[in-house]
């Protein structure tokens, strides 16, 4: 008998058919004899028409208000949950984030969690009950909702898992489980039975899709044995934990990320001294605007050229910021290009096995495609592109390190 705790999203209850699914599956792990705590999510589009009717009212909500609302989502996802395990003779009860006392700091829209209450949870799963918590949501040591922001059910259910002592952590959600790079960009992408921590927050912070950063550190940080599985089909997953996988015959590399949604923007010519990095850096990132790869060059004249990216959506931002200090800099121009991407390697084999670099870099020349940024980690390395190179790029690399379901690992 073991203690799991499930989490099912917007997609997997999106229906009152689809919630009664997830009665069936959580009744077979009853039947086994788990006892089982359950996070939902809204049902899928709902958070989005509470919004809506919100900005009908309102252009910009108080924040407050709007954690009022938009935690009533997921208070409709298990009170019809419970009903759907009760209809099948399996006793429920289902807790508010409130009521389980799920404590968090007082920022509305985006909380985060510092304290959860287990006391409710264990009373009523010594009762024989399964627990159906709203993810999503907490309360301010002044009682105010709260909610987590993107990704907050995924952290509610590690939450709960890491302060309950759960044997497993389980996310259930509309793809099988943790794949070699995105099937739907190249078809013989593997679905990886394990990945470690590190590697998944690299892939999760690099473009992967599949979960929440947030929820990826939380497991890390407490140590929670996470498990990806599909809502709609039988499988075992991909399982998320500290323990590196030391056979000879694994992989280095254990996926490739990409993200589209990427913009370029150089400020040329600024003067080589100390201190221009962070007047150049400082004021986007001022502004809330998230800086990622950045690489800095030196010319003959004493000037030098500071190149970095940012997201493609808040690129126009940036420029702005950037038009309106250049001359304060002392640069020349601010150049931006919205036609790139990135793409990367991840892997806790890069840290034994030499020239991973070397490899990726020939591949990528094979292929004619020009590598604009290079960034590196002990388990990661990232390359910038033109975008319209992306797929091919990401599909040589893929062959390559013989990545596929049909190919020998090295």
């Amino acid at each position: 008998m073991a203690l799991i705790v499930q989490k099912y999203g917007g997609t997997s209850v999106g229906s009152v058919e689809k919630i009664e699914a997830v009665a069936d599956k959580i009744g077979r792990f009853r039947d086994a004899g788990d006892d089982i705590v359950v996070v939902v999510s809204a049902m899928s589009g709902e958070t989005n028409r509470l919004t809506s009717m919100a900005q009908e009212i309102m252009a910009y909500p108080t924040p407050r208000e709007m954690d009022v609302l938009l935690s009533t989502g997921e208070q409709v996802t298990i009170a019809l949950l419970s009903m759907a395990l009760e209809k099948r003779g399996y006793a429920a009860c289902s807790f508010t984030g409130g009521q389980v006392k799920i404590l968090t700091c007082e920022t509305h829209n985006k909380a985060r969690i510092r304290e959860i209450d287990g006391s409710n949870i264990h009373a009523q799963l010594d009762l024989g009950k399964v627990v159906v918590v709203a993810g999503f949501q907490g309360v301010d040591e002044n009682g105010n909702i709260t909610t987590l922001g993107r990704g907050g059910s995924d952290t509610t259910a590690v939450a709960i898992a890491a302060a309950l002592k759960a044997d497993e952590c389980q996310i259930y959600t509309d793809v099988k489980g943790v794949y070699t790079t995105d099937p739907r960009v190249v078809d013989d992408a593997r679905l990886l039975s394990s990945i470690t921590f590190e590697e998944m927050l690299e892939l999760a912070s690099l473009g992967t899709k599949v979960l929440q950063i947030r929820a990826v550190e939380f497991a890390g940080k407490y140590k929670v044995p996470l498990r990806v599985l599909s809502s709609f089909e039988d499988g075992p997953g991909t399982l998320i934990s500290l323990e590196e996988n030391t056979d000879m015959e694994d992989p280095t590399i254990a996926g490739i990320a990409f993200e589209r949604d990427e913009a370029k923007l150089t400020v040329a010519g600024v003067p080589d001294v100390p201190g221009v990095a962070y007047e150049v850096i400082g004021p986007v990132s001022a502004a809330g605007i998230e800086v990622d790869v950045i690489v800095q060059n030196a010319a003959a004249d004493g000037t030098n050229d500071i190149t970095f990216t940012v997201k493609r959506s808040e690129s126009e931002r940036a420029k702005e910021i950037l038009d309106k200090v250049r001359e304060s800099l002392g640069a020349r121009e601010v150049v931006m290009d919205k036609k790139v991407g990135k793409v990367s390697l991840v892997g806790v084999g890069m840290r034994s096995h030499a020239g991973i670099a070397a490899k990726m870099f020939k591949v990528l020349s094979d292929e004619s495609i020009n590598i604009q940024i290079i960034t590196t980690s002990e388990i990661k390395i990232s390359v910038v592109i033109e975008e319209k190179y992306l797929e091919l790029a990401v599909r040589a690399l893929h062959s390559e390190f013989e990545l596929g379901e049909s190919e020998p690992q090295s």
